[in-house]
């Protein structure tokens, strides 16, 4: 090697069974420097990454660290080599501050100095910029604070190699710029830096250089300040894919929906949503925007009777009858019933929209069951379904009759997707309905969503990628502590309106 890189893997692959995740990858870190690893969903990019880790270990190639070849066959092994990984699902313990996060699972001897590990803490937040009170519980803490626990937490073990998983999927645009500050700190210090995302905009934004993986196998690295989103794109998919979201203008001014003053409670007393007022007209897309927990999931669930609210009234206007009906407190079978026509991609796939054990087809028939004859269901309308859906959506399957979990998450939701809209919906309300999917899997969910609007269908989207829901967004709502901070008018309306209103619950309601 002419080069002592940080981190190189030479002709790693893995298998599990039949299925080849990652073959004959070549891989080079430098130190000092952020790589992003850009790739299609099942790409390669996780388990890549977890071989790094010690989580995998690789049936065949080598990794280097430092010019040396090493052997990570455990988490212990890869701290022993000086590398962490923060995972974009969180793994602290609630009621523990952050220097007792930070403590957990340190191999020192003897009892723990909490002083000794708060000002520890203090020091590394200083040296890079970080802000964080080492004495704070977590359940106090905001979803950034949170990130930046664990990013001390491997750098307080002394990791030299970090890798970021998706880093900025749950933060505002103030936070992942401030983010991205310190992220420039720590290359500058000399950490080296891996950033799995599927932004492109921050992949050009952060990084030195970018790897691209197709399925499962290496294609090339480039240096950032020489490609485009363009390029970025084609590598990754492997032909030309027009990133471009066509959004057309609102057919009606006509409501479909009308949510006034609703206001529910959790188990433990906790307002989840207060007082909000929104509507949804036909043929528009109304954006819903807002940091995790501040009532995105209860909004919806609450329309599609899966919460009880303490307060207010779901006006929804039939488009055939003309009349009004109020939505709350019926169960879903009651909101069907009434005929009602409403479409729910839910967040949690598999645990609510989607049965893992079921294959395709008879994922299909959940929503078609009902109108069977005596004891005989009809198979073969939904096995049509199926079929139609994973050649229009591209579903990665062996057939309609695989298992749902056995799907990469972004095939899972590929299946929700279609089956919902096939239902025909006078309402469609989708939740992150692109989370896992690659560059040309989100494009074409973005298109869908876009003719169900052409349709008259009242789409309500819930994202997290505020470039998504200006660019394909009517109207964007934006929740802050279960509240309605603003909505805006998304043709005009700037990241940094949308960011703001994320984290300002106080003052007038601002209405487009």
């Amino acid at each position: 090697m002419n080069e002592a890189y940080a981190l190189e893997m030479k002709g790693v692959s893995k298998h599990f069974g039949d299925i080849k995740a990652n073959r004959n990858v070549n891989l080079t870190l430098r130190r000092g420097e952020i790589l992003a690893l850009l790739g299609e969903n099942g790409s390669g990019k996780t388990t890549l990454m977890n071989m790094i880790c010690g989580i995998y270990f690789p049936d065949e190639g080598e990794i280097y660290i430092d010019g040396k070849p090493v052997v990570i066959a455990s988490p212990v092994d890869a701290f022993r080599y000086k590398i962490g990984m923060v995972h974009q699902h969180f793994k602290l313990v609630d009621i523990f501050t952050a220097a007792e996060n930070i403590a957990l699972g340190m191999q020192d001897e003897g009892k723990y100095d909490i002083r000794e590990i708060s000002a520890r803490v203090k020091e590394i937040s200083s040296r890079y910029g970080f802000d964080i009170d080492p004495d704070k519980k977590i359940y106090d803490m905001s979803v950034s604070e949170k990130q930046t626990v664990e990013i001390i937490k491997v750098l307080y073990r002394g990791a030299d190699i970090l890798i970021l998983d998706e880093p900025t999927a749950v933060l505002t645009p103030q936070e992942a710029t401030k983010l991205f500050s310190v992220v420039r700190r720590m290359r500058d210090a000399g950490k080296s830096i891996i950033i799995i995302t599927h932004k492109l905009h921050e992949v050009l934004s952060i990084s030195d250089r970018v790897a691209i993986l197709r399925k499962g196998e290496y294609i090339t690295t480039v240096n950032t300040a020489e490609t485009t989103e363009s390029e970025l794109t084609e590598l990754m998919v492997g032909k030309k894919v027009e990133l471009n979201i066509d959004r057309s203008d609102p057919l009606t001014d006509l409501p479909r929906l009308e949510l006034r003053h609703i206001s529910c409670t959790g188990p433990e007393g906790l307002p989840l949503l207060r007082d909000v007022n929104l509507h949804v007209c036909s043929g528009e897309i109304l954006g819903i925007a807002g940091i995790a927990g501040s009532g995105q999931r209860e909004l919806l669930e609450s329309i599609a009777g899966l919460v009880r609210l303490d307060k207010g009234e779901i006006i929804y206007h039939n488009p055939k009858t003309g009349k009004v009906c109020d939505l709350r407190d019926h169960t879903p079978v009651q909101i069907r019933e009434m005929g009602v026509r409403l479409s729910f991609v839910p967040e949690d796939r598999l645990g609510m929209g989607l049965v893992g054990n079921m294959d395709i087809v008879d994922n299909m028939m959940l929503r078609s069951y009902r109108h069977g004859h005596g004891v005989f269901l009809d198979r073969k309308n939904p096995a049509d379904l199926a079929d139609r859906i994973i050649g229009d959506l591209q579903v990665a399957t062996p057939g309609p009759h695989t298992a749902v979990r056995k799907l990469s998450g972004g095939n899972v939701q590929k299946v929700l997707v279609g089956r919902e809209i096939a239902a025909a919906p006078i309402v469609l309300m989708t939740a992150y309905p692109v989370r896992g999917l690659d560059i040309n899997s989100s494009y074409m969910i973005y298109r869908l969503l876009n003719e169900q609007k052409q349709k008259g269908v009242a789409v309500i989207f819930v994202g997290e990628d505020i470039d998504v829901l200006l660019a394909l967004c009517d109207r964007v709502a934006v929740l802050c502590g279960g509240a309605v901070s603003g909505i805006l008018d998304a043709r005009t309306a700037t990241k940094e309106q949308v960011g703001y209103l994320m984290t300002h619950s106080e003052g007038e309601n601002r209405h487009a």
